[in-house]
C-alpha cells in the first residue's frame, strides 16, 4: 500500500571498486550517498573488498553512482 513493487526484469545491477573505506563508517557513507541517486533500490557495500554493488530500476547513470561515492570521500570505477 502507497508503494509498488518493481518487476524483477525491470531491474539492473552494477558492480564498481571502490577505493579508500576501512570501516563500517565508511560502509554507511558510500551507502547513504549512493541510495540517493535517481532509481538506485540497494547499494550493497563492503569495506574489506572494496566491492560496491548498486542495484536499481532500469540503467543507473555510471556517473552519478561514481560521483556519490566521490561526494563520500572515496573513489570509485565499475567493473
Amino acid at each position: 500500500m502507497g508503494y509498488q513493487l518493481e518487476r524483477w526484469e525491470d531491474m539492473s545491477s552494477s558492480e564498481y571498486q571502490v577505493t579508500g573505506m576501512t570501516c563500517g563508517h565508511c560502509e554507511a557513507s558510500v551507502r547513504e550517498e549512493v541510495a540517493a541517486v535517481e532509481g538506485v533500490q540497494d547499494a550493497q557495500v563492503s569495506a574489506q573488498t572494496g566491492r560496491l554493488v548498486v542495484t536499481a530500476v532500469g540503467l543507473v547513470d555510471e556517473a552519478a553512482v561514481v560521483d556519490a561515492v566521490t561526494a563520500a570521500g572515496y573513489s570509485a570505477v565499475r567493473i
